[in-house]
């Protein structure tokens, strides 16, 4: 079975990513991008369908885990009776998209250790066993397109439909293996020089990490989640995916299990943001040649999610013979979101534009054709309802958060063609901008509660109102403001944590049950900053970075019960909203 989710840690190359388990167990990677079929599926079954093991034989006492300072270089040491080793883990940057290359280093730093290398490939999620080849400087797993070639620097072997080596090492001694994706048609290409690789591998990701401009408290927290960022990132096409994985489960043995291997136009744009305050402006510029391939065309054919390289056409299946996480089924690849409509998105790509030209991205004018097309669509589609922010699966509805981030849309479209003085019908956009405000004013506000509501005529409220004030639609020290919070933390706050909604409400179309949101915890804190309670924020921020693991990653939820890790991991929307909550809360105070 599976370890719990935070027992694993993430390694990538920025096309791709694997899950590294303090087992020494590799048991997720997709091949040869991020939402390829994977090869090593044991994270959503058993080993049988497929994984990657690299540990003692036995006799383990203690397992410590680092990532070398501003990298992803992953170093796991395990403490035995006899001695002491550590395997290092890294992925090397691609130089192409054809072909993917996976690195593991064994060190041994104290007495005698008896390790076993172990690797079973399993192409389509684990339900395609591939052909052995031994070669003479590799053994290669194929079938169909796709070839795995294994070197290592002991002898391996076949065992079982496996591929095994088992050997002892002594103080100093270590060894390698090398994975060596690539179509199966090229001829076999191994990487040997291990060492160059790890050492090109750790000044790249150095180098990159040391252009962040953060430096308040929590730089090095800030960091990590940025390399995480940066990893999530394909790095020929700009894309930012919302997670490496599929089906994790929101609650342990439920079906509230997705796939997010995929661009959220949403995730992006405060991914976006986040890269943006932070210095990584190169970042920023390819996502935005992204967006302006991807939604290409028609404004009202525009999707919500998209594929890494802009593909639109991202159908959800079901994977029949994955038992699922701990037993958490249906597994699900593709994502049905991706025809839904969900308005917000068009305020949160026109903010994260907006914020790109405050912050010095230089301008491109297909972007403002592009915006303006967007505010034609919305013209004709605000007033109807929604799936939302959290993509109801039930009955679509008047969400409250919608139309504030249609608000934002024009708002922000406004004040770009005031300030930068663009073409553009401005007494039509601000009358309009004017009547989304009075609507949601009226029809979002509940007298009785003394809030906003979860969409119009709710009894229920959604932890995506603390963004009313963080985005301008009213200032942080309006009463309706300050009384949503209040019915916020009254109705979602459990043990410092926040859920989205009630789930119990069945709103979303699905059995209730799931955990705390990370991202709408950090909401929270910016809530609570714009709101003067600075110290109040400061300790929930503090509690929050200690819900990450031990090497700093973040799934999208949290069980506070359980205390557990929940959710597709690591998780952008996570990341990106403790980075920007880390700039919001600003300097630490003197002492």
């Amino acid at each position: 079975m599976a370890l719990t989710i935070e027992d694993y840690a993430l390694i990538g190359n920025a096309v791709t990513a694997a899950l590294v388990g303090k087992d020494g167990s590799i048991d997720w990677l997709c091949l040869p991008r991020f939402d390829s079929p994977a090869c090593f599926a044991a994270l959503l079954g058993t080993p049988d369908n497929g994984r990657w093991l690299l540990a003692p034989v036995g006799g383990i006492r203690r397992v410590e885990r680092a990532y070398r300072d501003g990298t992803l270089v992953l170093d796991t040491v395990f403490f035995t009776e006899d001695g002491e080793v550590a395997v290092t883990d890294f992925m090397p940057r691609s130089t192409s998209d054809d072909r993917v290359d996976l690195v593991r280093v064994a060190h041994c730093r104290r007495g005698t250790v008896t390790l076993r290398m172990e690797m079973v490939s399993r192409f389509d999620y684990g339900g395609v066993v591939p052909w052995l080849v031994v070669g003479e400087r590799c053994l290669s797993a194929v079938a169909g397109p796709d070839a795995l070639h294994l070197y290592g620097t002991v002898p391996v072997r076949t065992e079982g439909g496996r591929i095994t080596a088992e050997f002892q090492l002594c103080e100093p001694q270590q060894v390698s293996f090398s994975l060596n994706w690539q179509q199966s048609h090229r001829p076999c290409s191994i990487l040997t020089d291990t060492i160059r690789a790890l050492v090109d591998t750790e000044t790249g990701w150095r180098h990159w990490s040391g252009r962040c401009r953060y430096d308040g408290p929590w730089r090095k927290e800030v960091t990590a989640s940025l390399v995480t960022l940066k990893a999530l990132t394909h790095h020929t096409t700009g894309a930012i995916v919302a997670a490496p994985t599929t089906s994790l489960p929101e609650e342990p043995g439920g079906i509230r299990n997705w796939d997010y291997r995929y661009c959220w136009l949403r995730d992006a744009t405060f991914t976006l943001t986040a890269l943006l305050k932070s210095g990584y402006v190169g970042e920023a510029r390819a996502w935005r040649q992204w967006l302006m391939r991807a939604v290409a065309g028609e404004a009202s054919q525009a999707q919500i999610v998209y594929g890494i390289g802009g593909e639109r056409r991202i159908a959800e299946a079901e994977i029949a013979w994955l038992p699922g996480y701990q037993g958490s089924r249906p597994v699900r690849i593709g994502n049905a979101a991706s025809t839904q409509v969900q308005l917000d998105v068009f305020g949160e790509v026109m903010a994260a534009l907006h914020a790109a030209r405050r912050l010095g991205l230089e301008p491109v004018p297909e972007i403002w054709e592009l915006q303006r097309a967007f505010i034609e669509t919305l013209e004709g589609c605000w007033r109807g309802p929604d799936q939302g922010l959290w993509e109801v699966r039930g009955e679509p509805r008047q969400f409250v958060h919608s139309k504030v981030m249609v608000w934002v849309a024009l708002d922000r479209a406004i004040t770009d063609a005031e300030t930068y003085h663009f073409e553009a019908p401005l007494m039509r956009w601000r009358a309009m901008r004017a009547e989304v405000h009075a609507e949601v004013c009226a029809e979002g506000w509940d007298d009785e509660r003394g809030s906003f509501v979860q969409f119009y005529g709710a009894k229920g409220v959604d932890a995506a109102l603390l963004l009313i004030p963080v985005v301008g639609f009213l200032p942080a020290d309006d009463p309706r403001v300050a009384g949503t919070l209040r019915a916020v933390e009254r109705e979602l706050l459990s043990n410092g944590l926040i859920y989205r909604y009630q789930s119990e409400r069945m709103v979303d179309g699905l059995p209730p049950g799931e955990g705390a949101f990370v991202a709408c915890s950090f909401w929270y804190v910016d809530a609570l900053v714009l709101a003067g309670r600075r110290d109040e924020a400061r300790a929930v921020f503090e509690r929050l970075l200690a819900l990450r693991n031990d090497v700093g990653l973040l799934a999208e939820e949290y069980d506070p019960v359980g205390g557990r890790q929940l959710g597709n991991f690591p998780q952008a929307f996570s990341h990106v909203a403790l980075v920007n909550s880390a700039h919001r809360l600003g300097p630490a105070p003197p002492k």
